[in-house]
């Protein structure tokens, strides 16, 4: 018997948890909890395989993260290509990731889907954490709280900081540890590359071992909040959805056509044919490491990008490079900080964007590996990692839309970084 992929493991367990979550708000006349068996409220029951689901993929945040940007690093150095190349490479990087990570900004300001006749979807979402106590957290996180982000990329003690979940020095000394790891000498770089590099692979190995329980995990997320709340949390979470489809399309179909215009002088509507089989790879399987044999076949072949270009550009934006990711990182913590009812000062989505910048370059290639840096968000903003649960509904079909975006991101720079490096394409202007 063929099994079933992934995707529609997910997709049935949220339709099965939207049957169970309403016959338990519907028998329960009110009270959610009231429903049981052997003694056991079927409510409990939900958070109970939720909650174990979370606390599996906070589990390998540290490592994942840690060791993924140690050999991202460590890989960019020993190669020799810090260079022009490698420099235009992560510039360009940067520039398109926080580019995305402003348009997911600004049309979830603009939107404001977290909230509904002009106030908080909180409870329609079953977020029980009280208001008042989200607003302590966040308090004083104003204008001078920029300055701090930066106090807080040095921590004291790196240990601690891993302890305690402050995942922002954790990067700043990956980024440090492996790109002084490529100034070693061979004999003693090449054991330290070999073991971190085994760490991320083990971690990888877990993370899709982690990802099998995903189904489960949902049904419990989901059937939670719609036992809960019904199904009057579908609106406001449709709205968000929408939303974030559409930011993603101003950055596939406005930013990066712009850019690619502009810097690589090509043609930017021959891209989408050209990598029409490599978009669809990632939509289908959301893992841009999946795609990624298909991403470098479509530039190559399709777009005539030389294979000394792809060869580096691509490996290294399946690893760095996540426009889309990025993007809906920023989008859902601030869709969550809405619907708790929180104004959000400068200093707090500025402290969102850079969170999702540098935590963009450590998520795995794999489907919803995204959920891992989302709870890094919320923790660096004071939300509470929990409500990651309202945005499993539709994060299946979001998932697979921005794993597209990611890895078109990633052709885009191959082709522009060729035109710099004085390459023809098959999409240059006048070609």
């Amino acid at each position: 018997m063929k099994k079933i992929a992934l995707h529609w493991q997910i997709l049935i367990a949220i339709a099965l948890a939207g049957v169970a979550g309403f016959l338990v708000n519907y028998f329960g006349k009110g009270d959610p909890t009231a429903p049981a068996f052997l003694g056991v409220s079927f409510l409990t029951a939900f958070d109970y395989i939720g909650e174990m689901f979370l606390n599996a993929l906070k589990m390998i945040i540290v490592p994942l993260i840690t060791s993924s940007i140690i050999v991202g690093m460590a890989g960019i150095g020993s190669s020799g290509n810090l260079g022009a190349l490698g420099g235009r490479t992560l510039a360009f990087y940067a520039v398109t990731t926080t580019a995305a990570i402003l348009v997911g900004l600004l049309l979830i300001n603009a939107v404001g889907p977290g909230y509904a006749d002009g106030q908080p979807v909180g409870e329609s979402l079953a977020l029980d954490t009280p208001a008042g106590d989200i607003a302590a957290r966040v308090e004083g996180k104003g204008a001078g709280d920029v300055a701090e982000i930066f106090l807080r990329m040095v921590p004291p003690n790196v240990v601690m900081a891993a302890a305690e979940g402050q995942m922002l020095g954790i990067i700043f000394f990956a980024l440090l540890f492996g790109f002084f790891m490529t100034k070693l000498d061979h004999e003693l770089a090449e054991p330290m590359f070999k073991f971190w590099d085994g760490v991320f692979h083990v971690m990888m190995r877990m993370t899709e071992w982690i990802m099998k329980f995903a189904p489960i995990g949902v049904f419990g997320l989901v059937a939670a909040v719609v036992a809960e709340s019904g199904f009057e949390a579908g609106k406001p979470l449709a709205i968000f959805a929408l939303t974030v489809l559409a930011a993603l399309a101003v950055h596939t179909f406005v930013t990066l056509p712009v850019l690619m215009r502009a810097i690589g002088r090509v043609n930017p509507w021959k891209m989408y044919p050209a990598m029409a089989p490599a978009m669809l790879t990632a939509f289908s399987t959301a893992s841009s490491s999946a795609a990624l044999p298909v991403t470098m076949d479509c530039v190559e072949k399709n777009v005539g990008v030389s294979n000394k270009i792809s060869s580096f550009v691509l490996p290294l934006g399946a690893t760095v490079n996540m426009n889309g990711t990025a993007l809906y990182e920023c989008a859902a913590a601030l869709f969550l900080a809405q619907a708790y009812g929180l104004d959000l000062t400068f200093g707090v989505q500025f402290s969102i964007v850079v969170i999702a910048l540098m935590t963009s370059i450590g998520v795995a290639g794999v489907p919803s590996a995204s959920l891992v840096a989302i709870a890094i968000i919320l923790g660096a903003i004071g939300l509470p990692a929990e409500a990651i649960g309202v945005l499993m509904v539709f994060d299946r079909i979001l998932d697979m839309v921005r794993t597209s975006v990611n890895i078109f991101g990633d052709a885009c720079c191959a082709v522009i970084v060729a035109r710099l490096q004085g390459e023809e394409t098959n999409i240059a202007l006048g070609s």
